[in-house]
């Protein structure tokens, strides 16, 4: 039986996968030693990310080949948007970050960069290509709330973010993408599916990436 392209992709990515799992950043997160300020950081940029991913979905929903990818897509960038400022603005109001303070927050290099190629893959790209750049915040994020679910101790002062990533809504909107996914990759050819596995694993890079520089807090060196 052949194998799908997520089940290829993911195999080809996995490496970077488990090093994602053993990242400082998550270790600190699934045992609730994470430090206040390096949540705090991540949460911003978070959110300025999750817009730019929310406008990539619905430029994907845009040149989507029919109207129930369109429907699907329009749903994911809203459900982006309305889930995670939900998430946020729980996390906001414990730090004591206003509208103002979050509006005046830029994108860190590894942020904007990150969305940037979100936003330039789903404008300038075919439509199969794009959803392979997307697929990785997607799936990364479940199986590493999944991980950290499982290792979470008890109180940890972070367990909302856990619990969606861990969620079983989560669980069955990353398994919908992925589905969507494949049934593109089985319609594209060879260079297709080459530009498709590239963008997976740049997108995971980067999902690497944000990770890290969260931990570090990392801002413009100049």
């Amino acid at each position: 039986m052949t194998k799908t392209f997520s089940a290829r992709a993911w195999a080809a990515n996995e490496p970077l996968y488990e090093t994602i799992l053993s990242m400082p950043f998550n270790a600190a997160l699934a045992d609730g030693t994470l430090e206040p300020a390096r949540f705090r950081h991540y949460m911003l940029q978070d959110a300025l990310y999750l817009e730019g991913f929310a406008r990539a979905l619905a430029l994907i929903s845009a040149r989507a080949p029919g109207p129930d990818e369109v429907l699907h897509f329009s749903e994911a960038a809203q459900t982006a948007i309305i889930v995670e400022r939900a998430l946020h603005a729980d996390y906001f109001q414990r730090f004591g970050i206003s509208a103002q303070d979050a509006a005046a927050t830029r994108p860190t290099p590894v942020c904007d960069h990150y969305v940037s190629y979100l936003l330039r893959v789903a404008a300038l790209e075919p439509y199969e290509t794009a959803l392979g750049a997307v697929l990785p915040c997607f799936w990364i994020y479940r199986e590493v709330g999944k991980h950290i679910h499982a290792r979470s101790t008890p109180d940890n002062p972070w367990q909302a973010w856990i619990d969606t990533y861990a969620g079983a809504d989560f669980d069955a909107a990353v398994d919908a993408v992925i589905g969507r996914t494949d049934a593109a990759a089985e319609q594209a050819g060879a260079s297709a599916l080459t530009a498709m596995h590239g963008a997976f694993t740049r997108a995971a890079q980067l999902e690497w990436m944000f990770w890290d520089s969260a931990w570090h807090q990392a801002d413009w060196p100049v």
